[in-house]
């Protein structure tokens, strides 16, 4: 069968089923819904011929699905890795987040964006080139992973426990776009400290809110020292999203005609792969220093607060692959093949200031791979949706992905 008609072959519906099958599974962390949608993905796995197990790990009862579409021999080996795990549904929606709702453009549900829709893809992918008969040389291995909304512990367990292979897709969301690098991310607070007095005596007092109003754009202008090049730089953002000021450590609001002497930023920051989080928080510390110079008797604090790392949980690391790697160039090709034009390949906004499991796969894994999905654009959003075009086209890419990498068996 020649490639075209390989691709002719998708049953579209057939997919956009399958789909909404894993969307009407809720699966938010560490519930019982997860552990039901891994079994589910076992079986449907071992229904179209795949090697499939569960994959148990920790304390608490957590488990993977994982499935091998196993290869002759002599061809690259590939996985592909996606979370079942989603975010809570929020207000605002006009569908039922969990009903798996299709129509003429587009599929819904909470999670169908981050990410039901791409592992569903590269599920169908599979099982459409196991329907024609393909045999492959080398394996291909389907991961579907839990709490890579708590730092990726699912894959990092994974990986601990062997998983391994030349190269891997991470199917994030991104819209089709080959994303070669993102960024690691840290969590800070900063509290500053004034001196306080009444308003009449303004002039003596050190204000903290001032110091906080004048701190906090200098910090989201912010880019970070040891940046490899350019494009490593350009993954680097600082942003601060709260923002208290008030009276004392407790942040008393009911005497506003004293200056305030304390003021609380939390934010986090995003750093590349070769910037580690040390020389981060080093560099924030010198904008504290201006700070204090520009306000004479300021006193501050700068913590590293990331909750994963209190909670012990994993923490997403940075990831990076070369242009040039055998990855890139084979989902590159499959996506000219599909769409006629050329991918869209690099460090691209927003999602190389995302965090991802790929974090894990290169840093941890110590393995070549490239982040690739469908969705992104209506992602974290009432009435989450992934178009039904960018589906069907992420599955054909993942199937000549797989050609591309694995390569086909004539002889078998």
């Amino acid at each position: 069968m020649d490639r075209k008609t390989l691709l002719d072959s998708v049953d579209e519906k057939a997919c956009l089923d399958f789909v909404s099958m894993m969307v009407r599974h809720k699966t938010y962390s560490e519930t019982e819904g997860e552990t039901i949608l891994v079994k589910r993905m076992v079986e449907e796995m071992q229904a179209v011929g795949l090697d499939a197990h569960i994959h148990h790990f920790g304390s608490k009862g957590r488990c993977n699905a994982v499935g091998t579409y196993k290869g002759s021999g002599g061809g690259k080996s590939l996985i592909f890795n996606g979370h079942l795990d989603t975010n809570p549904a929020t207000e605002g929606w006009t569908v039922d987040p969990w009903g798996g709702l299709v129509d003429d453009n587009f599929i819904y549900g909470i999670g169908v964006s981050n990410m039901k829709s791409s592992d569903a893809a590269y599920f169908c992918a599979v099982r459409a080139l196991k329907q024609a008969g393909v045999k492959l040389k080398g394996d291909v291995i389907l991961t579907f992973v839990v709490g890579e909304l708590q730092g990726g512990v699912g894959t990092e367990a994974l990986i601990r426990d062997g998983l391994k292979a030349d190269y891997f897709v991470n199917c994030e969301p991104s819209d089709l776009v080959a994303v070669t690098m993102h960024s690691a991310a840290l969590k800070f607070q900063i509290n500053l400290i004034g001196d306080t007095r009444h308003l009449s005596k303004r002039e003596d007092a050190v204000d903290a809110v001032m110091a906080g109003c004048d701190l906090v754009p200098r910090l989201n202008a912010m880019t970070f020292s040891g940046a490899l090049s350019p494009e490593h730089a350009s993954v680097n953002r600082c942003h601060v999203g709260v923002f208290k000021g008030a009276l004392g450590r407790e942040l008393e609001e009911w005497r506003p005609p004293q200056v305030a002497d304390y003021c609380v930023l939390k934010g986090s920051a995003r750093y590349a792969p070769g910037q580690t989080r040390e020389g981060v928080l080093a560099d924030m510390e010198k904008e504290l220093t201006a700070l204090r110079s520009r306000f004479p008797g300021l006193k501050t604090e700068l913590i590293s607060m990331d909750a994963m790392e209190e909670q012990g949980l994993s923490l997403m690391p940075p990831y990076e692959v070369r242009h040039d790697s055998g990855i890139v160039t084979a989902i590159n090709a499959a996506y000219k093949e599909v769409r006629g034009e050329k991918q869209p390949t690099g460090a691209i906004t927003p999602t190389r200031f995302y965090g991802s499991d790929a974090g894990h796969l290169y840093e941890l894994g110590g393995m070549e791979g490239i982040v690739c999905g469908c969705g992104g654009r209506y992602n974290t959003m009432p009435d989450e949706r992934v178009d039904i075009v960018d589906y069907i086209d992420m599955i054909k890419v993942y199937m000549l992905t797989i050609l591309n990498v694995c390569g086909i068996d004539e002889d078998a």
